[in-house]
């Protein structure tokens, strides 16, 4: 695969004294999304937070654009093009909507043009902009922490269950959202439980379990063949 914007080479994590991650590869083209599957707890979230620099990969690299970012502060990796829309949302709550906007943009004042493009994309956003983040229902809160991220232009957005617990309608508006930045050239890695999203939305998918890498392959491979969900996943995926 050529130019990925992302790598990680034998990636592994230990948070207190347990082993999370043992040895993962993953590798993320450039321009695409990439899902990240399999069942609660084998570390997904992990490899997210180990990526963003919130936690410290013991061993491993992790490589953007081809530069070694592994061991670098959270807001130096961040400034290098990476967004991070974490599973809690990151949200707060006391501030208003336009408060937790302005917070986001850490170049510099919003960009206009940018913020007229996400109040299209999350109407709601532009409804309640005034209003305190922790009035809004749980599927505004979860656009607004997708628009934080959103505010300023990414190289790689990394995005944790954006469609948990969600529903249908905003589902269906977040899955939009995705597809609008990766048609503006995005790259996203994503983590996802619900199969028909990740479905919908990625390009190609990796497999975890037990904090390594089982499986890595296009996205399509994997929806065609229920046989292989069950083996990776331990579940049929068909009617979901």
């Amino acid at each position: 695969m050529s130019d990925p914007i992302l790598k990680l080479e034998g990636v592994f994590t230990n948070i207190a004294q347990y082993h999370i991650l043992q040895g993962v590869d993953l590798t993320v083209p450039r321009g695409e999304v990439t899902m990240l599957l399999g069942r609660n707890g084998v570390g997904k979230t992990t490899t997210l937070r180990t990526i963003i620099g919130h936690w410290r990969a013991h061993q491993g690299r992790v490589l953007l654009d081809g530069t070694d970012i592994t061991g670098l502060p959270t807001p130096q990796i961040a400034r290098a093009g990476i967004g991070f829309v974490p599973e809690d949302m990151g949200i707060f709550a006391d501030l208003t909507v336009e408060e937790n906007m302005i917070l986001a943009a850490v170049s510099g004042p919003i960009d206009q043009t940018r913020l007229q493009w996400l109040f299209t994309v999350f109407p709601a956003l532009e409804t309640f902009w005034k209003k305190d983040a922790g009035t809004l229902s749980g599927g505004q809160k979860q656009m607004l922490s997708i628009a934080r991220a959103m505010i300023e232009e990414r190289t790689l957005y990394l995005i944790d269950e954006p469609t948990k617990g969600l529903a249908p309608a905003i589902i269906t508006t977040m899955a939009r959202a995705i597809k609008e930045l990766k048609a503006q050239g995005a790259s996203i890695l994503l983590v996802e439980q619900n199969f028909a999203v990740a479905k919908a939305l990625g390009d190609s998918a990796n497999v975890m379990d037990d904090g390594r890498m089982i499986w890595s392959g296009r996205m399509s491979e994997l929806t065609e063949d229920t046989a292989l969900q069950e083996r990776l996943m331990g579940l049929s995926m068909e009617a979901h």
